[in-house]
């Protein structure tokens, strides 16, 4: 099971699981956020639901970024910008990445590093933890700007 509509698909039968029953304004936004690839606004999320002349309230959109990362079914990102992003994610960690953004024009550019997993991995047996969860977030210039 894979891309975005295997993400809803897991992300609906998480949700039932948990007591909350389906709407269709709900299953909108899943299969708004099972789209991205990476992070995105509640407020970009509100503008593709427009675009695909979806009638869901950005309200509903919050609840439904707020559950979902409550059941680790996104990941909310504080890019040090005015609105939090988020990005689909899978309650088993698959699909892990980081992210690198840029100061100056404000993109994110998603990457993976093995290395840095494994740097992670033996700082956690250094310091005798069990390391659950992490984020990445690099800052500098992407090279648009850099130029």
């Amino acid at each position: 099971m894979h891309g975005p509509q295997a993400w809803a698909e897991v992300a609906e039968a998480m949700l039932r699981e948990h007591g909350h029953k389906a709407s269709g304004p709900r299953s909108a936004v899943l299969e708004s956020i099972g789209r991205q690839s990476c992070v995105v606004t509640a407020q970009d999320l509100a503008v593709d639901l427009k675009r695909r002349k979806k009638k869901v309230g950005i309200a509903t959109v919050y609840r439904t970024l707020e559950v979902l990362e409550d059941l680790k079914l996104v990941q909310r990102l504080d890019l040090g910008t005015e609105s939090a992003r988020y990005e689909p994610a899978m309650p088993d960690g698959r699909h892990h990445h980081h992210h690198f953004v840029c100061r100056d024009c404000g993109d994110v550019i998603p990457f993976e590093d093995d290395a840095l997993e494994r740097a992670i991995e033996a700082l956690g047996r250094r310091l005798s933890a069990s390391v659950e969860e992490h984020d990445v977030i690099l800052k500098g210039r992407c090279p648009d700007c850099e130029k």
